[in-house]
């Protein structure tokens, strides 16, 4: 087995991105789900609640990964890997 070299941490300033995107994720997930059963109105013969629960953390999921893919590009270090194509 191959010892791996330590990594650095990464910043806080990452950390608290972290966290704060997964929060955000707990809350959509779990708070659309639940304040779904006051939205009782019909939409196209299914319940709003489902629509809004299903087709709204969808979309919420993939504003945070577009969020977190732009911060993280503004967040990195300057490694010199810039120009460099694979």
């Amino acid at each position: 087995m191959v010892d791996l070299p330590p990594t650095d941490p990464p910043p806080p300033r990452v950390l608290a991105l972290k966290l704060g995107l997964l929060a955000l994720w707990a809350a959509v997930g779990f708070g659309s789900v639940y304040f779904a059963r006051d939205l009782d109105f019909v939409v196209l013969g299914w319940p709003f609640g489902y629509w809004f629960a299903a087709q709204g953390a969808l979309l919420a999921f993939i504003a945070i990964v577009v969020v977190y893919a732009w911060a993280m590009k503004r967040l990195q270090p300057e490694d010199g890997s810039e120009g460099v194509e694979r």
